[in-house]
């Protein structure tokens, strides 16, 4: 008969997002603790409720595998004494190994005889095994904790029972004063305890008590109810998969339901309503044929369907108290013209080390502006980025914002419009906060991307500026989701932005504004640059750009992070080129030597004493003249072009010539050669196949 295992820890009800990493992880740990303890097992299933977290495992050994090993002990002129006799080092080495001085032998390893002795591990049970697991359940890690009476242990929610059940037999320990049983718990209002006589009856001694211990049926279960209700009235559902997640993980028995509310909310802006169904009471929002949004939501109740109506009759009561707070703001927002909102920024504190909201929105302006120049914006479009810039954070004084902050540039966007503002301008103000997550949606009016990058800017130059930089996992501004954000977005707009001369234009603009901050932008830039290539890195590692090329290109001279993904990618493109090596070792050459260079003078072609040094400076010139105008695939391209020149070079020239004027010519001749190399990264970096 095949051996199962049946691991749960019951709780107190857990917050829903961390059900499911939780579970995973518990799967993980187990997982691993076998196979280090070495016991073979064909599947690990999860199941995951509110309150449990519990896997089984399928097809176990019945024991470890007994081992035999040699061990090797100390040299031969230490175990033994000069008249032949074991020495303490030798007795106490062998006892430690279960054995004695008579099962030592000698062999040699690498000309030294050492002692060594045979040693024979006796597999344990599986079920003294499986007693370990106590060790895994409080090593796991949650990103809250919290602790219960007296104890010492904390945990994500108090432990209230624990199964430990292999086969028919219950493997005990003890956590706190938690003793391991075969009882479960069924669910908290419909159903009793459920006691669990095998692994593989889990499912279905709970199911009988009203708990789909399944996360998958569960979830399935509710997807096929809403569809249900659904095509039942001819409705349209978005089932977000986020809000399914959540909703899974806060019921054990799901019933879903259908609500009402008034159709007279149905003119606040659709996305009020659906913060307010989705974001705040977890319903799922219902459209028409059309998209168009319905006066009805659809539920999920931990429950049967007993006295159903009252419970949707209290859920639609809910909802209206929301929906009148967002009827009243809204209508009372509009009372207020954008002007009058954004005097009241004035009053409004970006960070009390650095300015006010409108301060940093006067220096966003410069900003922008340096940008739009950078990349030769079209007139056409400046009078609305300048607008925009003038006023995109107003919305964040109106009461909608106030009381539904993950709006905010949502309604910046709604209210400009019924104010008035040109569309470009709505649109750039909702898109200035995109992206809004690692890999969230990016604006895509070019006028939202120059304002998404400028906000964001400002904020990492301030913060840095005013010591407030992150380090290890501390980042309370979020300061590495915006840096993300911006390559995000340079990148995705194939923007040309040279990062040091955007910081140094940008805090001379402010200067010559009038709005730069009291701080010393200028003292961060380089850690600035830095924070941002970081980023770029990271990015690059989502693109799976394999790890060296990534440290080349971030770890070269260029500031402009389109031209390092470019780069990344150009040297990804050719990695596999049958020339690859050698152009890599020729031009990595150059930069080794170069780095030898103490003085630099004017390379003088006088003192050139071969035609292969003419040959290189008269290549090098070439590409001096059109360097600052190449991509970073033509600049790979003319390296590779001149590969065989510094192959002819290095091969009829010593560079460190006894002449200190011709080794400084020759050791500058390279400098400038590695300079553009540098620019398409540090080659050194590079790990090149043989």
């Amino acid at each position: 008969m095949a051996n199962n295992f049946l691991l749960e820890i019951g709780l107190e009800d857990m917050p829903a997002h961390v059900v499911t990493p939780s579970v995973e992880q518990l799967k993980k740990r187990v997982a691993t603790y076998l196979k280090e303890q070495r016991i073979t097992f064909a599947n690990i299933k999860m199941f995951a409720t509110p309150r449990r977290l519990a896997v089984i495992v399928e097809d176990l050994a019945d024991k470890q595998p007994d081992i035999d090993e040699e061990v090797k002990g100390p040299a031969k002129k230490i175990a033994l004494d000069a008249d032949g006799n074991w020495t303490k080092a030798a007795i106490g080495f062998s006892k430690g190994q279960g054995a004695s001085v008579e099962d030592i032998v000698f062999k040699e390893l690498k000309g030294v005889d050492y002692v060594y002795v045979q040693k024979h591990i006796q597999g344990q049970p599986v079920q003294e095994v499986l007693a370990g697991l106590k060790d895994v359940i409080t090593a796991m890690t949650f990103p809250t904790l919290m602790k219960w009476g007296a104890n010492s242990l904390s945990y994500i929610r108090p432990i209230k029972w624990l199964v430990a059940l292999y086969n028919e037999e219950v493997i005990p320990f003890s956590i706190l004063d938690i003793t391991t049983d075969k009882i479960s718990e069924g669910h908290r209002f419909l159903g009793h305890e459920a006691v669990i006589d095998t692994p593989l009856e889990y499912e279905e001694k709970l199911t009988e008590q009203f708990v789909i211990a399944s996360l998958s049926k569960r979830k399935q279960m509710i997807k096929d109810q809403i569809a249900a209700i659904a095509q039942k009235n001819n409705w349209q559902i978005h089932i977000d998969p986020e809000l399914l997640e959540e909703v899974t993980n806060l019921v054990e028995w799901p019933t879903a339901f259908a609500g009402s509310f008034d159709s007279k909310y149905l003119v606040i802006p659709d996305e009020v309503l659906i913060t307010s169904m989705r974001d705040h009471q977890r319903f799922f929002y219902v459209q028409d044929s059309d998209g168009k949004l319905l006066p009805n939501f659809i539920s999920v109740r931990n429950g049967n369907d007993h006295m159903i109506d009252n419970v949707i009759a209290g859920n639609e009561k809910v909802l209206t108290a929301r929906l009148e707070d967002a009827m009243f703001f809204f209508e009372e927002d509009q009372k207020v013209n954008v002007a009058d909102y954004v005097e009241r920024l004035k009053k409004v504190s970006f960070h009390d080390k650095i300015s006010t909201m409108y301060e940093k929105m006067q220096r966003v302006g410069v900003i922008a502006n340096h940008i739009a120049n950078a990349i030769s914006l079209p007139d056409a479009a400046r009078a609305d980025l300048t607008r925009a810039a003038e006023i995109y954070k107003f919305d964040l004084v109106s009461g909608m914002v106030g009381e539904f902050a993950e709006l905010q540039g949502v309604m910046g966007e709604k209210y400009a419009l019924l104010q008035g503002e040109n569309p470009a301008v709505a649109t750039a103000i909702r898109e200035h906060y995109m992206p809004i997550s690692a890999n969230g949606d990016l604006p895509t009016s070019t006028n939202g991307a120059i304002l998404a990058v400028a906000d964001k800017l400002d904020s990492v130059m301030t913060f840095f500026a005013a010591g407030m930089i992150p380090s290890g996992s501390n980042d309370p501004y979020a300061l590495r989701r915006q840096a993300s954000g911006i390559v995000r977005i340079i990148t995705d707009q194939d923007w040309s932005l040279n990062l040091n001369d955007v910081l140094v234009g940008v805090e001379k603009e402010e200067q010559a504004a009038g709005v730069a901050p009291e701080i010393d932008l200028s003292s961060q830039n380089e850690a600035v640059i830095d924070f941002i290539k970081d980023r770029v890195r990271q990015y690059l590692g989502d693109l799976k750009i394999r790890y060296d090329i990534t440290d080349a290109v971030t770890n070269g001279l260029e500031n402009n992070v389109l031209f390092i993904v470019k780069s990344a990618q150009a040297l990804t493109e050719h990695k596999d080129d049958a020339d690859f090596k050698n152009v890599v070792e020729s031009l990595t050459r150059v930069l080794r030597i170069a780095d030898k260079a103490e003085v630099l003078v004017t390379v003088d072609p006088a003192l050139f004493e071969n035609e292969s040094e003419t040959k290189l400076y008269e290549a090098v010139s070439v590409l001096t003249e059109t360097i600052d105008t190449l991509t970073a695939d033509q600049l790979y391209a003319k390296l590779v072009a001149i590969s065989p020149i510094i192959s002819e070079y290095f091969d009829a020239t010593m560079v460190m010539a006894k002449d200190e004027a011709i080794k400084n010519n020759r050791l500058s001749q390279l400098h400038e050669l590695a300079q553009m190399i540098y620019r398409l990264g540090d080659l050194n970096q590079l790990v090149v196949k043989s």
